[in-house]
């Protein structure tokens, strides 16, 4: 009898030091963003609270993928970023691909993909480690999120609502991203502030 409570009580002992663990929060639209701080292609280190103030874009991508294939080689995806930027928003594309994996990219390689994309972002962020992926529980390239100036998370979700590598289906796709930046910039509500992200799985 003894002998069992004295098994059992660092069992119990463990559950409940495990229980008072606290897991990472998902992230939640309406509430704070994930922080990070992770690299970009260009060595500087760059964090999500240096942009407070500005709408933030978070856009995952894979240059393997065809689905990120399909969004920049339609233009969708650059006249996308063109615009933001014209709108005072801060586009952060964000590489999750683990080395050896599908996407990966060492910094030396980012300004031959953004001239042969025509990808036109603030920054590129080089997030090999999965750390930035994993908070955002980024799933699928693309995979977008929208930030606003005060930190919170306004979108998630997909690019459109067309999961489709046609070039005639990116003419007539409602694209999520641009309503809702449209919704941010008139200040009203996003509409569709979660949809469902499509595309390839990021290659953590």
């Amino acid at each position: 009898m003894f002998a069992t409570l004295k098994m059992v009580a660092p069992i119990a002992a463990a559950v409940v030091a495990f229980a008072a663990v606290p897991a990472l929060a998902a992230p939640t639209v309406g509430q704070p963003a994930p922080a990070f701080q992770v690299k970009d292609a260009s060595g500087q280190t760059r964090s999500l609270d240096q942009f407070r103030g500005k709408p933030v874009v978070l856009e995952w991508t894979n240059s393997g993928c065809p689905y990120v294939e399909h969004a920049y080689d339609s233009g969708v995806m650059p006249a996308l970023q063109r615009q933001a930027a014209k709108d005072g928003v801060v586009w952060l594309t964000v590489v999750s691909s683990a080395p050896g994996k599908q996407g990966y990219m060492e910094p030396a390689g980012v300004p031959a993909w953004k001239a042969q994309t025509k990808a036109d972002p603030a920054h590129v962020l080089l997030d090999s480690a999965g750390k930035v992926g994993r908070a955002y529980e980024a799933k699928t390239t693309p995979h977008m999120y929208i930030v606003d100036p005060r930190g919170t998370l306004i979108y998630m979700g997909g690019l459109d609502d067309k999961p489709s590598t046609k070039p005639e289906d990116a003419k007539t796709a409602h694209n999520y991203v641009r309503a809702a930046l449209d919704d941010l910039k008139a200040g009203k509500p996003v509409q569709d502030a979660v949809t469902r992200p499509y595309g390839c799985a990021v290659k953590y």
